[in-house]
């Protein structure tokens, strides 16, 4: 069952997420924005994969793509395979410290990006940038910062 207070953590996080990935950074630390939606649709597939999952990832990347303005679908397809996978590993993912979820999480937002780099690619021709690798090190390197973040919103009643 969706405890009401679990699902207000759950929205007010992605809400959070979204505030950031559209926040105006000053133009060099544009380049390094990691996808800070995905990094908690994947977190919250992993903490409770039997309420949040790939509809979650569809609903909140349809969302996304509202929100940005990008290709309809993009965003959907990214974060509903990312919640697969992340549902397929959750209890292996569990067990690892989080240096290793990190290549894990390394490998979601680098598909991420290669998927949405072939797509738009399709639609319009893009070139290949340097700057293309900079948010999938960004976000592998804000992992642990994310997953500790949304794990003290995510326990904080059972402490009480």
């Amino acid at each position: 069952m969706n405890n009401p207070s679990s699902l207000l953590r759950f929205a007010l996080s992605i809400i959070l997420a979204m505030c950031l990935r559209i926040a105006p950074w000053q133009e060099p630390l544009t380049a390094y924005n990691p996808d800070w939606i995905l990094l908690t649709v994947i977190y919250w597939s992993l903490a409770s994969p039997e309420r949040r999952g790939i509809f979650t990832g569809l609903t909140v990347g349809i969302l996304t793509d509202v929100l940005t303005g990008r290709m309809l679908g993009l965003h959907a397809l990214t974060y509903s395979l990312a919640a697969f996978f992340s549902l397929k590993l959750h209890k292996r993912l569990r067990q690892y410290p989080l240096p290793q979820q990190g290549l894990f999480i390394m490998l979601c937002l680098l598909c991420s990006q290669f998927l949405s780099f072939w797509l738009e690619n399709l639609h319009a021709p893009l070139r290949f940038q340097a700057s293309f690798w900079l948010p999938v090190i960004t976000g592998t390197v804000c992992w642990p910062l994310v997953y500790s973040f949304l794990r003290v919103v995510r326990l904080h009643n059972r402490s009480r």
